[in-house]
């Protein structure tokens, strides 16, 4: 790993920048989970580390004091929020939802996106199949219900007498009013299946194929500047930015933004830690250009070090496919990101893996939760430890299985 990135090796005082996914959850959940998982993770590793409150202006957030390896490190922990902007795209109704479904279904067929996106990964693409699956198959039980219910009413209307057009007529308006009403009931309990969340997610990027919605460039940019101020204070050892699921894409140009703008030449280190990335969902669409630009831009910087983990017992991320390279922007002195994986299999015991392996979505955030066997990868050592990134990872070789070939069909970039 080149030395150039890191200014400093040893870290006392670190500023973490979260970026989460696709998620309308309150940043409070991020807390109470990194809260719980760092005292299992101290447990098995044997350091010490606590919680309190943030002593930082800006965003929601929580302060970490720990104790590795015999070093005393203090560090700020903040999520950028972007909540509101998702609960925001989750506001359809249930038939727009199904247009929505429509919409992105042709978008990414008709691209060739989906078809090339299965050459790297059948895991994610299975999920993001599986909302459009689950809703067609919830509007086949309404229909069904609404032909049974208007076949009764037709059945007992005879045995009354009745007949007719009316008497048709109002046997399929109960009957599609109950359909509905079993629409209805599958999306309040969406919180247990996750078709609405899941389509809300691949259509929000779908919906401009591949481009920014304005409002999202206009929280990234709020993003940039707090980072920015974070580069600016001296007292610091590390700016370490960690982008979660959808966040790593917002990441990546957040951080080409900033890097293009200029850093202090006298800096803390600057880290990027992408997780269970879904980089190529959105740099496979044509419209693209702006995430390409900055992936292809971004890897060849020595004002960072870029590290990927993925894994491929998560289902719902494009492990260990470098997300530059398999968009097919990978430049000639490419140098990120650093892609490995954090090896579910190995650094989950047998036991903890049987329990965890089915259920997708838990192992999605497995990145922010304590290993009980683990390896050269821990989140809590990273975020509040006594290394920087670039570090603590300069002779980590990438994983050999990594997926490094140019797959997308659309390589096109923003003039930058």
């Amino acid at each position: 790993m080149d030395q150039s990135v890191s200014n400093s090796q040893d870290v006392r005082k670190r500023r973490v920048f979260y970026i989460p996914g696709y998620d309308p959850i309150h940043p409070r959940r991020y807390r109470e989970l990194y809260r719980k998982e760092s005292a299992a993770q101290a447990q098995v590793s044997g350091y010490g580390i606590s919680l309190a409150p943030k002593q930082t202006k800006g965003p929601y957030g929580w302060h970490v004091a720990a104790e590795m390896d015999g070093t005393e490190v203090q560090s700020d922990v903040e999520v950028l929020v972007w909540s509101d902007i998702v609960r925001g795209s989750m506001e359809a109704t249930i038939a727009g939802t199904y247009l929505q479904l429509a919409r992105t279904a042709w978008t990414y067929i008709t691209t060739g996106a989906l078809r090339r996106l299965m050459r790297l990964r059948k895991g994610p693409v299975i999920a993001a199949l599986y909302p459009v699956g689950m809703l067609l198959m919830q509007a086949l039980l309404a229909l069904l219900l609404a032909w049974g219910v208007a076949h009764k009413v037709s059945l007992l209307a005879g045995l009354a007498g009745l007949s007719g057009g009316l008497v048709s007529a109002a046997g399929w308006s109960i009957g599609l009013g109950t359909g509905y009403a079993l629409l209805h009931w599958f999306k309040a309990r969406d919180g247990k299946l996750f078709a609405y969340y899941l389509m809300h997610d691949y259509a929000y990027s779908a919906a401009s194929r591949g481009a920014n919605p304005p409002e999202l460039e206009q929280r990234m940019a709020e993003f940039g500047r707090l980072i920015a101020e974070a580069l600016q204070d001296q007292q610091l050892d590390e700016v370490l930015v960690v982008g979660h699921s959808s966040g790593a894409h917002v990441g990546v140009s957040v951080l080409a933004d900033l890097i293009r703008a200029g850093l202090p030449a006298d800096r803390p280190s600057l880290g990027f830690l992408s997780l269970g990335q879904v980089v190529p969902m959105v740099s496979f669409l044509p419209q693209a250009e702006r995430l390409r630009a900055d992936l292809r831009y971004l890897s060849q910087r020595g004002e960072l070090a870029w590290v990927d983990v993925t894994a491929p017992g998560d289902g719902c991320a494009f492990a260990l496919c470098d997300p530059v390279a398999v968009s097919g922007v990978a430049p000639e002195g490419k140098r990120w990101p650093l892609v490995f994986s954090a090896a579910f299999t190995q650094t989950l015991s047998p036991e903890r893996w049987q329990a965890l392996r089915w259920r997708f979505f838990r192992l999605h955030f497995q990145y922010l939760c304590a290993f009980d066997r683990p390896g050269d990868y821990d989140y809590f050592r990273i975020t509040a430890g006594p290394l920087t990134l670039a570090e603590r990872y300069k002779d980590r070789k990438p994983s050999q299985s990594r997926i490094d070939v140019p797959v997308s069909k659309f390589t096109s970039v923003a003039a930058e």
